[in-house]
């Protein structure tokens, strides 16, 4: 099993929530999140004045899915949350050892 985590643009929260559904995958968990990656912010100018902005506003999406569709996956988000620009996120993959669904005692992928 994996476990990806997303930090995408905010706007493209539903591309990539459409595109995951598309493959059945219809659990997630949604955060609004900030921070900052190699451009380390950006200058705005409000009513004339310039002003730099540390931490930009992001979503992070995490979703737990069986090792065979792992890649589909990545792809999927991939593609769905890139605009081209600076700052369109990152995905991380980690392995996962052991799921337990609490309601009902299951455990491995028949928990997700």
């Amino acid at each position: 099993m994996k476990y990806i985590i997303a930090i995408i643009k905010p706007h493209k929260l539903e591309p990539v929530r459409d595109a995951l559904a598309e493959v059945g995958i219809n659990g997630m968990t949604v955060s609004e999140v900030q921070g900052y990656g190699r451009q380390r912010g950006q200058r705005e100018i409000y009513r004339g004045a310039e002003y730099e902005v540390h931490f930009l506003p992001k979503i992070k999406i995490e979703v737990a899915v069986d090792d065979d569709v792992g890649d589909q996956v990545l792809e999927i988000l991939q593609e769905a949350a890139k605009t081209g620009q600076i700052g369109d996120g990152k995905i991380f993959v980690l392995d996962i050892n052991q799921v337990v669904r609490i309601r009902t005692g299951e455990t491995g992928i028949e928990a997700l």
